[in-house]
């Protein structure tokens, strides 16, 4: 059984209340405890040893009942949105303040909560309120003035509540000026030094201490005013800057110190901000040669037109044998009669002095003339005297104006309206370089070599033509590379069946000359011809001219050439020379269609015929179509001046092409042909990953996303193959059948027959996913009879090609 316990709880009878207790504990049942004092008020509170109080705020002293939060504090917090350091105003445990801390403002008070949440260093960017002050400043030290009213502007900028003090500077106020309080947070006066000026504690006819100045604010602008009205502050009626005795003092002597008559003001300012730096620039001439030792000269004469300034200087040419001068006449105002008398000093003044009595000094009179009777005028050249094949006479000499620059032209004719800006020629055409002679090639080194070494004595390298080689250059599929066909021409029969592949390159116009492997002809196949230029035949080798070379007009189908003595004839072109030749008819009038067009119609009325009739006769279907055997044979035999390459550009100008439709079996084939090189199985995963993108279970994917899908498992196939293999499984809305693709590419599921070589390599995708366009087969000659003759023999309704050629 527990015993309960007495606790005694007695309160000091010296000072009649509780502030000190005292207690004692005794055991129930016994009689002895101890006593503090005599008299003693005893309280007894019988409790329980186990009963304890309920843990609340009031029953316990401990400061952490109640609290929930015990993290320790950041030194980083937000202020207005914005991410601060807080620094020494760290709190403690919890976010409680420490002992001596105090709770700080933000550092600005607006935005409130209230519209967007754009911070205030954003939002009141470059908004200032401009305040204006002033503030009395005791001077014990002088007996002239007792107390002095300095005016200032106080700025506070509401982007982060920093304050500004600048007083504007007085002329000889003898006091330093300017900035009085650098732009800070300026703390309010004690006690309250801890918080700093906000735009709540501004306001016009109300004063403001500043570090223990005082400042009394008078006024505002505009924009402070309808700011704080907004506000909702109520503006005090502005008040007026006390007078201060000295300043008015020193405005009097200042006053009484000016002439009662002052002097006439020439202002020059306007015309030199609007004037300067702008110069205008004659050439002159003067002919010197009627003194002795002298010669005809050229001058460049300078009109400045922001103070009416002349300055001439003199052109100097190399092994002149005169000294450069630095200049022919210093910079100054040219007088027009010159040269003038020499006056003395005192002669040309600005006032002329009537009459003078008294004594000469202070205490003198005199009297000025208004009217200027005896003034001197000089006059002096001005933009309105300087004319081409004018004459200026500088001081004694006469300088003709022949010509001017594009500045001069332009200010005359915007300010005086004149047009004529014909030059004066002053001097005698210069005669004619004779020829230099250029000894002939030696044949040491190429012909550009030896020639440079004859043009100085230090020989430099010949320059290329860099500017074709960066136009004309491989730039990504564009190779800028002319291939043709060519056979040998010479009388050997093994010799006559070699072919040739011939490379012409249109950055630097070489030549290359390669032969293909050919089988059972015992010639081993490889490069015939170094990449060079190479010279035309039939030229002399030790000459004085520059040989001939090869150019890119030289070379089409049907051509004979001679390299290096060794005869070729072209046969035939690829795809890309035809191209490029259309595309740049006027560099290549061989296939130029409208020269081609007007040999065939200058061609006599019996032959015209004649062709008209073949043509007719050779279409018993009357389809409009014929072969090009037939075609090119009728334009061989009636001799009508065209060459093999002009046939041919005929030809494919009016030719019938069907793109022939690529066999998805064959592309299935080659395709699965490298995965199986490549070993690639990853058939399941692709099949999983097409079949997660398909959200909707179509069984349809976009395009762009099966080929991202196939990159992303590396699948090992050509760029092109790859792009020939989406499209042919589109179904016609961007989007395909990623079954039937993965099964077609399965070589492990759906084997495809063996691809020979020769049937991989009949399958050719260019980069523009379109296939090689086919041989010329058929012409459409109802279309090339109304084009060249004007008139159609058939019912056929084919398209006319003329007007693009390249169809």
């Amino acid at each position: 059984m527990l015993q309960p316990w007495i606790l005694t709880l007695h309160c000091c009878r010296a000072t009649q209340d509780n502030s000190t207790l005292h207690g004692n504990l005794k055991r129930e049942g016994r009689k002895n405890f101890s006593r503090v004092g005599r008299r003693e008020k005893y309280i007894y509170i019988p409790i329980n040893a186990t009963m304890a109080l309920p843990m609340l705020p009031g029953n316990s002293l401990n400061k952490n009942l109640g609290k929930d939060k015990f993290h320790k504090s950041q030194h980083f917090d937000y202020s207005n949105g914005v991410r601060m350091m807080v620094g020494s105003g760290k709190p403690g445990i919890g976010g409680e303040l420490l002992l001596g801390q105090k709770s700080q403002p933000n550092y600005s008070v607006f935005p409130n909560g209230e519209g967007s949440d754009t911070p205030s260093w954003v939002a009141f960017d470059k908004q200032v309120l401009s305040f204006n002050a002033f503030f009395q400043e005791a001077v014990p030290q002088k007996r002239e003035e007792k107390y002095r009213v300095r005016k200032c502007k106080i700025y506070f900028y509401l982007e982060d509540d920093t304050i500004q003090v600048v007083e504007p500077e007085l002329k000889n106020s003898g006091i330093p000026q300017g900035t009085l309080i650098r732009r800070h947070r300026i703390p309010l006066p004690p006690p309250d030094d801890e918080c700093f000026y906000t735009v709540h504690d501004f306001n016009i006819n109300q004063q403001m201490v500043l570090y223990s100045r005082t400042f009394m604010v008078t006024d505002c602008d505009p924009f402070t005013r309808n700011f704080l009205r907004k506000m909702g502050v109520r503006l005090n009626p502005p008040t007026s800057t006390p007078l201060d005795p000295y300043s008015n003092l020193r405005q009097e002597m200042e006053k009484s110190m000016k002439p009662l008559r002052p002097y006439e003001r020439l202002d020059t300012l306007k015309q030199f901000l609007d004037h300067d730096r702008n110069v205008l620039r004659f050439f002159c001439h003067w002919d010197d040669s009627e003194n002795m030792f002298g010669d005809p000269r050229e001058l460049t004469l300078h009109y400045f037109l922001a103070d009416d300034t002349i300055e001439i200087r003199e052109v100097i040419y190399p092994n002149s044998g005169r000294d450069a001068t630095p200049k022919f006449l210093h910079r100054s105002k040219l007088p027009k009669h010159s040269p003038n008398p020499k006056r003395q000093p005192g002669d040309i003044t600005d006032r002329t002095v009537l009459n003078v009595f008294g004594p000469m000094g202070q205490g003198g009179r005199y009297i000025l003339d208004s009217l200027k009777t005896g003034a001197v005028h000089e006059q002096f050249y001005k933009d309105s005297d300087l004319t081409l094949g004018g004459m200026v006479n500088v001081w004694g000499r006469r300088v003709v104006i022949c010509d001017c620059d594009n500045f001069t032209k332009e200010f005359y004719r915007s300010k005086y309206g004149i047009e004529d800006f014909s030059p004066v020629q002053y001097k005698a055409p210069l005669a004619p370089k004779p020829p230099r002679p250029v000894p002939p090639y030696n044949g040491f080194g190429s012909e550009e070599d030896s020639l440079c070494s004859c043009q100085g004595l230090l020989p430099k390298p010949p320059q290329k033509d860099f500017r074709k080689l960066m136009e004309k250059d491989r730039q990504g599929l564009e190779s800028n590379v002319l291939r043709f066909m060519g056979k040998m021409v010479t009388e050997n029969p093994i010799d006559r069946d070699r072919l040739f592949i011939i490379s012409f390159y249109l950055s630097d116009d070489t030549i290359c000359v390669y032969e293909p492997p050919q089988r059972n002809t015992g010639v081993l196949a490889g490069k015939f011809l170094e990449r060079g230029r190479v010279k035309k035949p039939g030229q002399e080798l030790f000459k004085s001219e520059m040989s001939q070379y090869f150019s890119a007009q030289d070379l089409y189908v049907g051509a004979r050439i001679s390299l290096n003595n060794q005869g070729f004839q072209l046969i035939d072109a690829d795809e890309y020379a035809f191209n490029y030749m259309e595309q740049h008819a006027e560099e290549f009038p061989r296939a130029n269609m409208g020269s081609i067009i007007s040999k065939i119609r200058s061609i006599p009325e019996d032959k015209q015929n004649e062709i008209k009739q073949f043509l007719t006769l050779s279409d018993p279907g009357n389809t409009g179509l014929i072969p090009y055997e037939p075609f090119r044979g009728l334009l061989v035999g009636l001799e009508c001046g065209l060459s093999e390459h002009e046939v041919m550009m005929l030809g494919r100008c009016f030719c019938e092409r069907q793109q022939p439709e690529a066999e998805v079996g064959l592309m299935l084939a080659v395709a699965q042909d490298h995965l199986r090189k490549k070993h690639f199985e990853s058939f399941s995963d692709m099949t999983r990953a097409f079949t997660h993108e398909d959200r909707h279970r179509t069984g349809h994917l976009s395009t762009k996303e099966a080929r991202t899908i196939c990159k992303a498992f590396q699948l090992p196939l050509a760029e092109d193959l790859l792009r020939a293999l989406l499209k042919k499984f589109d179904a016609g809305s961007e989007e395909m059948d990623y079954h039937a693709f993965l099964a077609g590419i399965n070589w492990r599921e759906n084997p495809a027959p063996p691809v020979l070589p020769d049937d991989a390599l009949k399958f050719n995708v260019d980069w523009s996913r379109e296939a090689r366009d086919p041989e010329v087969k058929s012409i459409n000659y109802s279309v090339l009879l109304e084009d060249v003759f004007g008139s159609v023999n058939t019912n056929s309704n084919q398209p006319n090609t003329l007007t693009n050629p390249t169809l």
